[in-house]
């Protein structure tokens, strides 16, 4: 409808086109699944979520830095910040920055006069307010606009930056203004953000011993940082209002914006341990695919962040595959990148140590791992190893060939994965049998092949013993114990069991005496021919079931087998009524003929005559046709009698009727008419 304007919830339900691919939760590099898990977020919160400027900013922000383009929207988008931008003395601060950041994001067209007038109202802002918040966002706008190739300068940059810096604290936190009694982590990360927008905008350099004290102040704030054993960190609040608590996504995003945009606009180099950035990323990765739109922004542009930044740049160290197989022969496959997947700077990947489930050392022979330029993975055989089937944690190093390039990378030192080993398990020496309880003699054993189904059939009672037994071996020739072996015996009544001592568990077996086929199940996770076999049936004698003893449960019912087929009905009619003699109901017959035969000795005294019968050939088709409909009632009247139901023929003589009507009426007409021509004559 022209002139109205679209809100933006619709906007971006048009804006979002990604396709929707399987994901994991593990600690690998940004790719298509969080394209398509951002695609899914944002467009399913069609219901009202994305009716204000920040949530629009979010979509558009996290679609810009994944590569997410539809020109044929960013018009409607454009014009929805306009509006907002449009009119900047009665709008909010916060509403002109993501409208600028907007504008900025998708390269919209703005006059110079629009953003003079918004350029002044965020001006106006950074002299009257005392809240960290305002001051971020008129900074952040004012900043965007420069960005976007106007000339912005902050002629009291000086006084705008000791403004801010004087709502930090002792430990590297910030309050969101002079009023407030507690400080905040998140607090911290914009105040380092406006910081170093104030520092872009400043027209003279901003006093370095300013510099130096708010760099030391980020120090403090790393030294609160919280870990993981498994070397991720990542910021939390301690101690603030519920209202203001973020959480640890977004608290961990605000301060990783901040100190990288702090650090991209001053000299040197900021005092932050290379570990502690790549545990953030590590954190921010692990994540998977959030639950929210807030989340998963703060997650795509914290790693932006992280990708190109002054401090370090975090190497990420992951297995395309976890599970490798002996029997494939499968090589160990590691990848060394940016949280994005760019390609890492030369190095070197070694593999030195192997742990088996139990953290029990299995080799810590160093190996150094091939490396495949072409696709850009390092790689190695598993086989010289000689490790077995099992799970596995593989301790990698990475180093750096040039040396220059540790001040600008991080590596963590050493990286631990998870791995699989997966093979195919030797099955031999099964037999299966009835042994005695006390004595433990067997009576009778039969051998089993377990690579196929079996038909043995046993016997037993209930003071006697089912014996099993069978070995596996792993590729290595080692004892293999499975993580599942289940024995089933399902009586013919389709109550199922999983015991193998029949004394004591009588009850158990609800006393059911009779034939139950037996199953066995052995299964592992590195097991790659795990079984389910048949074994054959085992006729069970049970002693008679106490008054008291439990009942065997109610087996489920099949939903669907209200809709197979139903059991055979078996009726009986009651016989016939007696009937009279077929010479009385043939003389009756007779009967109902006399007035038909009547009627034709009527027409042969009284004579037929055509006299009257129209000449011309329309009439006369009109005339045929009105006998013929006649004689079909009359025929309809027969088969009335000998073959259809009343409704049947009451619906071909409702037919019949109006056919009449019409031809009858054009007879009629014609014969009116001949008979007037002739009393004229």
């Amino acid at each position: 409808m022209a002139g109205r304007r679209l809100a933006p919830a619709a906007l971006l339900i048009l804006f979002v086109a990604a396709a929707v691919t399987p994901f994991s939760s593990a600690v690998r590099r940004v790719s298509d699944a969080h394209r398509s898990a951002a695609a899914e977020l944002f467009a399913s919160s069609a219901d009202g979520s994305f009716g204000d400027l920040e949530s629009t900013y979010e979509a558009v922000r996290t679609f810009q830095i994944l590569g997410v383009k539809d020109k044929s929207l960013t018009g409607k988008v454009c014009k929805f910040a306009a509006e907002k931008l449009a009119s900047p003395a009665s709008s909010p601060a916060k509403d002109l920055f993501h409208a600028v950041r907007i504008s900025g994001a998708l390269g919209c067209s703005v006059d110079a006069g629009v953003y003079d007038g918004v350029v002044a109202r965020l001006k106006a802002v950074i002299k009257d307010t005392n809240s960290l918040l305002e001051f971020y966002y008129s900074v952040g706008g004012l900043l965007s606009i420069k960005v976007q190739g106007h000339n912005v300068v902050l002629s009291d940059a000086e006084s705008t930056f000791h403004s801010i810096k004087a709502l930090s604290q002792s430990d590297g936190r910030w309050r969101y203004d002079t009023n407030s009694a507690e400080s905040s982590t998140f607090a911290a990360g914009i105040a380092l953000e406006a910081l170093a927008g104030v520092v872009s905008l400043a027209d003279a350099e901003v006093d370095p011993s300013m510099i130096g004290v708010v760099k030391n102040d980020i120090v403090k704030l790393f030294d609160t940082i919280k870990s993981y054993d498994d070397g991720t960190f990542y910021f939390d609040e301690k101690h603030v209002d519920a209202d203001e608590y973020k959480g640890p996504i977004t608290t961990s995003a605000s301060v990783v914006r901040g100190v990288s945009s702090f650090a991209s606009v001053v000299s040197g180099k900021l005092n932050i341990p290379g570990e502690k950035i790549l545990g953030l990323a590590k954190f921010f990765l692990g994540i998977g695919l959030p639950g929210s739109s807030k989340d998963c922004f703060n997650q795509i542009e914290a790693l932006s962040f992280l990708e190109n930044n002054r401090v370090f740049v975090p190497l990420i160290l992951s297995l395309p595959s976890k599970v490798l197989s002996l029997t494939s022969k499968d090589q160990l496959k590691v990848e060394v990148t940016t949280v994005f997947g760019s390609a890492a700077p030369p190095l070197k990947v070694n593999l030195v140590q192997v742990l088996g489930s139990d953290s029990k050392v299995i080799t810590s022979e160093k190996k150094e791992l091939q490396y495949d330029r072409e696709n850009n993975v390092h790689y190695l055989d598993i086989a010289p190893l000689k490790i077995d089937v099992g799970k596995y944690s593989l301790v990698f190093e990475i180093s750096l060939q040039e040396v220059e390039q540790e001040t600008a990378y991080a590596t963590g030192g050493t990286n631990t994965e998870s791995v699989f080993i997966t093979g195919l398990i030797k099955v031999d020496k099964a037999e299966i049998g009835i042994s005695d309880n006390d004595a433990g003699t067997v009576e009778s054993v039969e051998k089993l092949d377990l690579l196929k189904d079996s038909k043995v059939s046993l016997s037993a009672n209930h003071l006697q013993k089912l014996r099993l037994s069978f070995q596996l071996t792993t590729p290595l020739g080692k004892t293999f114990k499975p993580h599942q072996v289940f024995l089933k015996l399902k009586h013919e009544s389709k109550v199922e069991h999983l015991f193998v001592d029949f004394l004591g568990l009588v009850e158990k077996f609800y006393y059911l005496s009779g034939r139950y086929d037996l199953e066995l199940s052995v299964g592992d996770a590195v097991m790659e021919n795990s079984f389910l076999r048949a074994l054959g049936h085992l006729d069970l004698d049970l002693p008679e079931a106490p008054e008291k003893a439990p009942r065997p449960p109610a087996q489920a019912v099949d939903p669907f087998s209200k809709f197979g087929p139903k059991a055979e009905i078996s009726h009986i009619f009651r016989a016939p009524e007696k009937r009279p003699p077929k010479e009385l109901s043939l003389a009756f017959t007779g009967l109902t003929l006399l007035p038909f035969i009547g009627f034709l000795i009527g027409l042969m005294r009284l004579g037929v005559n055509f006299k009257n019968f129209p000449s011309l050939p329309g009439p006369a088709a009109f005339a045929s046709l009105f006998h013929a409909g006649i004689g079909a009632v009359l025929l309809l009247y027969v088969l009335f009698w000998v073959k259809l139901d009343l409704f049947t023929t009451l619906k071909y003589l409702g037919f019949l009727g109006i056919f009449l009507v019409f031809v009858g009426h054009r007879t009629l007409s014609y014969l009116s008419s001949a008979s007037a021509k002739q009393k004229t004559a």
